[in-house]
């Protein structure tokens, strides 16, 4: 999509690192940079509108190349927000407690819009990664994962970084009686055939992307205990988002939720 890379903006410094982030990104892709944000008070409108201007003036001087719009939409953040997303190529958040609630790991506006944008969305914590840090991705293995694996490997390619590919397995659950699974594993053998699944998948992409340098990791693990350990030092963490919002709440599937809670790095969050 050749929309604007939207940015939800807000007075924390989890929004400021999200702007920065984002100013940058709008760079490397050539595409408009576009400021959204909700008045929290009705009465607070001039004060929202005058911190749109400086955080506009602060992403015009640090990418003078980018074109900057900044709108001020009346709505709550959450559906601001994912409306926003409509017509964006990509909607980058800030990380944030919110509500009274300091210890939560992320606000639940950042939760929400990463559960129901359509759009991929990034979520961006402090502090940055090293310039040179590598992009990761995790990997399942299916056929729904392109739009993941191409958002990594453009990553990694504007930014001249390697890649590295998790995959995480575990062994199948029995389901009860007449299930045709054996009971019995042979490890060795399990772990052969992910490791040729893994290649498998990435030989087209490795063809498509060679001047991206590609490493694997293929692991008998919880996927969500890989990835988040994948994360320390790096640019960008890359997932996939299955299907619809689960739960009343619109929750993130238990994986992607706690990758988003919990990485160190920023995460992307692609619709599937």
């Amino acid at each position: 999509m050749n929309g604007p890379v939207t940015v939800g903006v807000d007075a924390s410094e989890a929004s400021q690192a999200a702007l920065d982030w984002a100013c940058d990104e709008a760079a490397l892709r050539r595409l408009p940079l576009r400021l959204v944000r909700s008045p929290e008070l009705p009465s607070g409108r001039q004060e929202d509108a005058a911190l749109l201007a400086v955080e506009r003036s602060r992403a015009t001087a640090r990418r003078p190349e980018v074109s900057v719009t900044a709108d001020l939409v009346e709505g709550k953040a959450r559906e601001v927000l994912t409306e926003a997303a409509a017509d964006a190529a990509l909607l980058v958040v800030g990380a944030r407690g919110s509500g009274g609630f300091p210890r939560l790991l992320l606000g639940s506006n950042t939760l929400y819009v990463a559960a129901h944008a359509p759009c991929p969305v990034v979520v961006v914590r402090t502090p940055q990664a090293a310039p040179d840090a590598a992009v990761v991705v995790g990997v399942e293995g299916g056929e729904h994962e392109e739009p993941v694996l191409a958002h990594a490997f453009l990553a990694a390619q504007r930014q001249e970084l390697p890649l590295f590919v998790v995959h995480a397995w575990t062994y199948p659950l029995l389901l009860g009686p007449g299930h045709e699974v054996p009971v019995v594993y042979e490890e060795s053998h399990v772990a052969a055939e992910h490791d040729r699944l893994l290649a498998e998948v990435l030989t087209g992409w490795r063809e498509r992307f060679p001047d991206v340098p590609v490493t694997t990791s293929v692991v008998r693990s919880n996927a969500a205990r890989e990835l988040v350990a994948a994360s320390t030092g790096r640019q960008l963490l890359v997932i996939g988002r299955h299907g619809k919002p689960r739960g009343p709440l619109g929750r993130l599937g238990s994986t992607s939720q706690a990758v988003v809670q919990h990485a160190e790095c920023p995460v992307a969050v692609v619709p599937v």
